[in-house]
């Protein structure tokens, strides 16, 4: 584990919420070949979600919602160098402490908090540092994270107050201006104000794969929703937007190689 030190601004898991993980858990492991692992977590058991065969390529997982009108959907992890800090900050900064600083013993530190327009992320430490930024790899691994938000340029104040983000502003015509987050030279995610009506601000979460066109036509055929179809970015790469059976949003991604991200 000597690898592992902390690395704040990267999202560093993602957890689908949702009352019928088992449903989901079909789905993705049809569809991008996601595996299952339990994790005992004192009474419970925590389901990870593996990209590979063995725990080293953990990247997720599953957990149930809090309450019964909680929808499914994905939510992010940020590590974060304080998560008492971090959330007092998102506090002061117009954002709203939704869970307060807790303790996962053998895991970490943890709060979730929501952004201005409403956003939600979890702040997180790791009891055992973060996994490094590796090179380029194949799928299926969370590549990119994107904030889909009301206020673009509220948005990223609030997260560079807060997270200590710094951003680029980049021109995608049709598609309006997009924001670039990065900490430590290090790019990290996205903000769009491309918001269908009536959906909230959210983060998106990307996965790297080898065939968009394959995943979204197998999720297709699965019962999915596909808001996006499969569509070229110039020079970033092919995605595509599914809503999975439970209703949880994945963008899935070829990007060109050089823009593949940790």
């Amino acid at each position: 584990m000597s690898d592992r030190k902390p690395l704040p601004g990267k999202f560093v898991w993602f957890e689908l919420v949702s009352k019928d993980a088992k449903k989901a858990q079909a789905f993705y492991g049809e569809v991008l070949g996601w595996k299952v692992a339990p994790f005992p977590m004192g009474d419970l058991t925590y389901e990870m979600i593996l990209a590979g065969d063995t725990l080293d390529t953990m990247i997720g997982g599953y957990a149930a919602p809090k309450g019964d009108r909680q929808p499914s959907h994905w939510i992010s992890y940020i590590s974060v160098e304080n998560v008492d800090a971090t959330a007092n900050s998102a506090a002061a900064n117009g954002g709203k402490v939704v869970e307060a600083p807790f303790e996962a013993p053998g895991v970490g530190r943890m709060a979730r908090i929501a952004d201005p327009q409403g956003a939600e992320l979890f702040l997180f430490k790791s009891a055992n540092g973060d996994s490094p930024d590796a090179p380029a790899r194949p799928g299926p691994w969370f590549c990119w994270n994107e904030l889909h938000t009301s206020n673009s340029m509220k948005a990223v104040s609030f997260y560079e107050n807060v997270i200590g983000f710094s951003s680029r502003s980049m021109d995608m015509g049709p598609g309006g201006i997009y924001h670039i987050l990065s900490k430590g030279g290090v790019d990290r995610g996205g903000v769009t104000s491309h918001l269908p009506a009536g959906v909230p601000p959210h983060w998106l979460p990307y996965v790297a794969v080898n065939d968009v066109d394959a995943a979204i036509a197998r999720a297709r055929k699965l019962g999915a929703k596909i808001p996006v179809s499969p569509e070229d970015i110039p020079g970033v790469g092919r995605f595509g937007v599914m809503v999975d059976p439970t209703g949880a949003s994945l963008a899935i991604i070829k990007p060109l190689p050089r823009q593949t991200q940790q």
